[in-house]
């Protein structure tokens, strides 16, 4: 089975900066585009951002575009989402998971724990 645990999650204030990290195990990870996604209190999970397999190709949900950058490391078998400016919208529980293609999203593996991320105002 797959294994994704994400961390680096945790307290700040508007306008400062987080990290996040997924590290996956269980499948061949530079065989698979990688996805975020988060879910903040009363309301459904929504995709963040997502980057191919390579990591040549990035795409955004317009409300992180131009604050939030993901990337990823094959060697280290890790994605990562830099997350710049955040608002007190952006506070949500953050997760990773593979996904079938960059147009569609789907994620492929059961959800880990996620990571938490509040911002203070």
């Amino acid at each position: 089975q797959v294994q994704l645990v994400e961390s680096g999650g945790g307290l700040v204030q508007a306008g400062g900066s987080l990290r996040l990290s997924c590290a996956v195990s269980g499948r061949t990870f530079s065989n698979y585009d990688m996805g975020w996604f988060r879910q903040a209190p009363g309301k459904e999970r929504e995709f963040v951002a997502a980057i191919s397999r390579s990591g040549a190709i990035t795409v955004y949900a317009d409300s992180v575009k131009g604050r939030f950058t993901i990337s990823r490391d094959n060697a280290e078998n890790t994605v990562y989402l830099q997350m710049n400016s955040l608002k007190p919208e952006d506070t949500a529980v953050y997760y990773c998971n593979p996904i079938a293609s960059m147009i569609h999203r789907n994620t492929l593996s059961a959800w880990g724990q996620g990571t938490l991320v509040t911002v203070s105002s």
